[in-house]
């Protein structure tokens, strides 16, 4: 039988996010394959918009880095691209993603990655007063502060969001 005071987390985020003395509630979800941000959204009650997801993106030179992103908006690379300076900013393929970030694709954070990479936030994504984003493992989010990316994360505020 499972204890009940065990928390459903424990995932280099979580444990990123207890080190930096950050408050954050928990949101397991049942895990769709291909699902996205809209299924975790439907199963959490919660709007899509406030969802962020991490993307594992790399510049031209091949080095990766993150971009959060509202779940119902897509990246415009070419955006993004003038935005952080760089020639051209492309998906990283799933395994390139994994090793950086060491998280499955579907359960990426942005929290606790294994390689330093740096981070861009959609700047909409701050004006929301409470934000739901990846925990570390697929089916689990955390709703935390959207000002927590910026500081301690580090995370620049871009526009790139295709309207």
């Amino acid at each position: 039988m499972a204890r009940k005071d065990k928390h459903v987390s424990a995932t280099p985020a979580t444990d990123w996010l207890r080190a930096h003395g950050i408050a954050f509630t928990e949101h397991p979800y049942d895990y769709v394959e291909h699902g996205g941000t809209a299924e975790s959204a439907r199963q959490l009650g919660v709007d899509e918009h406030a969802v962020v997801k991490t993307l594992v993106m790399q510049d031209d030179r091949a080095e990766p880095l993150i971009v959060l992103m509202h779940g119902d908006r897509q990246v415009s690379t070419k955006s993004l691209a003038r935005e952080i300076a760089v020639k051209s900013v492309e998906p990283c393929r799933p395994d390139v993603a994994q090793r950086a970030s060491g998280y499955l694709v579907g359960g990426t954070s942005p929290f606790g990655t294994r390689k330093a990479m740096r981070v861009f936030v959609e700047a909409g994504v701050l004006e929301l007063p409470r934000i739901y984003i990846n925990g570390g493992r697929r089916g689990y989010l955390v709703g935390i502060a959207p000002q927590v990316l910026i500081e301690p994360l580090g995370a620049k505020a871009v526009r790139c969001a295709l309207q």
